[in-house]
């Protein structure tokens, strides 16, 4: 597929503007896999109502039974010309939900599709965009706008959904708990994973994981076992799940740690780490004690040397897992551990006085170390 061959690429908003209503418009070969998985899972689209309530352009509205719905008056204009077959509404998708507003009774067949927003909405820089446009149902309250949305969906029933949005939210366990109802009533059926740089507007900052994803509605539903074990499809061919690897999170603190570690027993401060993303954007080893800093003690500090050399080695590491905890194999670790100690301290001088170093070899041998990421990543290593 060619990521640059883009439909409906939206031009109508500022920079501003298109972060706080998340319009990043979806190229046309996306659209594609959207269908391509409903149509893997056997569905008669003719049998169901298309249903975009984030609709932009109108790019996801195919069919004589397609409805959609956008907050933006312009886009909507826009995707009338664009899906004329379509219905077409302006509004907001995220209050008062109802089949009824969109002309649908509860017997209605609904397959919901699209690329609904996702941003942080304690984050949004309001331009010229008004409060009121971020009403949402109580039960659909959410820090992020895209969860909402996946809120909706169970809201109107929808017997499958098939949407993209960031792979976060279903491999962090938090941002999973917080899909509630919708967790308890839907299940991901199928998936592939795609980089976020294919969208040409967001390709400035640094790359994630989105997920086209297809759920269906069923009891059986899904809990965080489920993620887990799921195995999931990259765009370039190469399978994965989260259960693959141990992660860092199994051995220290990722997070301030002041009130469960007193400072008579620090011996070194670590930024706070979310996940390999945030890695590679923040600091490790921090001088001084502040708000976000994590308190080392002597046990755990090879712990930290370690995150501080997988750093370095973020780069060879693929987009899809960038939202990943930080992995290890600890068994193997264990052995290099003098290694990754004297590579450590080689970058933070200062760290020289925490452990005896006559305990540990001082051959930091570069080889080895990569050796060591080339096999816990195996062939999701990048070259």
């Amino acid at each position: 597929m060619n990521y640059k061959t883009c439909s409906n690429e939206q031009t109508h908003l500022n920079h501003i503007d298109t972060i706080n209503l998340g319009a990043y418009y979806t190229p046309k070969w996306l659209i594609e896999i959207v269908y391509s998985l409903i149509r893997k899972a056997a569905v008669n689209l003719a049998d169901y109502y298309i249903l975009d309530t984030s609709c932009g352009y109108g790019g996801f509205l195919r069919g004589a039974k397609a409805i959609g719905a956008d907050i933006d008056e312009k886009a909507v204009k826009t995707a009338k010309s664009a899906a004329p077959q379509a219905r077409i509404l302006n509004h907001n998708s995220l209050f008062e939900v109802s089949r009824l507003k969109y002309g649908l009774d509860d017997k209605a067949k609904i397959i919901i599709v699209g690329n609904p927003p996702y941003n942080d909405v304690t984050s949004i820089i309001r331009n010229r965009i008004k409060k009121a446009e971020f009403l949402r149902d109580a039960d659909l309250i959410c820090r992020d706008l895209g969860i909402s949305f996946l809120l909706s969906y169970n809201k109107l029933e929808a017997d499958f959904v098939s949407v993209l949005h960031p792979l976060s939210y279903l491999i962090k366990r938090a941002n999973f708990e917080a899909l509630s109802q919708f967790k308890d009533n839907y299940r991901l059926i199928d998936a592939l994973v795609v980089s976020s740089s294919v969208f040409s507007a967001a390709s400035k900052t640094t790359s994630f994981p989105i997920v086209i994803a297809l759920y269906k509605r069923t009891p059986q539903a899904m809990n965080y076992e489920y993620i887990r074990c799921f195995e999931f499809k990259s765009h370039e061919g190469l399978s994965f799940s989260i259960k693959e690897h141990d992660i860092i999170s199994n051995y220290i603190s990722k997070y301030p740690n002041h009130k469960v570690v007193d400072i008579s027993e620090t011996v070194a401060h670590f930024h706070t780490m979310r996940d390999i993303n945030a890695l590679k954007r923040a600091a490790t080893f921090i001088k001084k004690e502040n708000h976000n800093t994590i308190r080392v003690t002597k046990d755990r500090f090879p712990y930290y040397c370690y995150v501080d050399v997988f750093k370095e080695y973020i780069p060879h590491i693929p987009y899809y897992l960038g939202n990943s905890d930080i992995m290890i194999d600890d068994d193997h670790f264990r052995e290099l551990k003098p290694l990754f100690i004297n590579r450590s301290i080689q970058k933070h001088p200062e760290l020289a006085g925490i452990i005896d170093l006559k305990e540990y070899s001082n051959n930091d041998n570069d080889i080895e170390i990569e050796r060591y990421f080339q096999q816990l990543l195996g062939e999701h290593y990048v070259d």
